[in-house]
């Protein structure tokens, strides 16, 4: 990532680094941090999970603030219709984050630069080094700036399998769904994580990909058909 990539950057997000490494870093995928380790200081990992759980909260508190209509039940339904690999992957693209992103090589022969995980995890890193660059200020601005819109138009938010299948089972009163991780294999660059995910104890369905959102999502699939089979 060059100096004129990071000028680009921070252009299009409206915010200016003062470490610059955190820019960098918010960018630097696992398997380039894997070919690089010499050159490099580690990878987008930790930001992104300090990003996912910052992106959480400010979603709640946006839609606290701008639909004081709804319940409860239906504001935790808006922010998982909100806040999913699909939304997160096209606010992605818009700010072209593909182009910025460092993989390694076996990742960008695959198409790297444009799948939703790698682009939704980049963000949420991204959110995760301004937060720590700047505090909740900037990092609140940046996710009002692309949220509040879908917020006042929910037509252009997007369910997830997950959000569907919360829906379908709380159709019946005490249902808790659980999602576990079974099984992780592979090295840190092509990791493939298992997941199975649990309704009152009993699984309904099992689902595989190469981060852990991917997995709950294909698992919450598998229970989707399983249970509209069982109809």
């Amino acid at each position: 990532m060059n100096e004129m990539q990071r000028k680009e950057l921070q252009k299009k997000i409206g915010y200016k680094f003062k470490n610059k490494e955190l820019l960098v870093k918010s960018m630097t995928h696992s398997s380039y941090a894997n070919e690089k380790s010499k050159i490099t200081a580690g990878n987008n990992e930790r930001l992104e999970f300090l990003g996912d759980s910052l992106l959480g909260m400010s979603v709640a508190f946006l839609i606290y603030g701008m639909k004081p209509e709804l319940s409860e039940g239906k504001m935790t339904k808006l922010r998982a219709q909100l806040v999913c690999e699909r939304s997160l992957a096209d606010i992605a693209r818009e700010l072209d984050l593909g182009t910025y992103i460092l993989l390694g090589r076996g990742e960008k022969s695959c198409g790297g630069h444009s799948r939703p995980s790698i682009l939704s995890d980049a963000f949420e890193a991204l959110l995760g080094a301004v937060y720590l660059d700047g505090g909740f200020k900037p990092a609140l601005k940046l996710i009002e700036k692309y949220f509040s819109p879908l917020l006042n138009n929910p037509a252009k938010s997007y369910k997830d399998y997950k959000t569907k299948l919360q829906e379908r089972i709380q159709e019946k009163p005490g249902q808790k769904i659980v999602y576990e991780i079974t099984g992780e294999q592979g090295p840190d660059h092509e990791k493939l994580f298992t997941v199975d995910v649990k309704v009152n104890g009993i699984m309904l369905g099992t689902g595989t990909g190469k981060n852990k959102k991917s997995a709950e999502q294909a698992a919450a699939k598998a229970a989707l058909s399983l249970i509209e089979s069982d109809n």
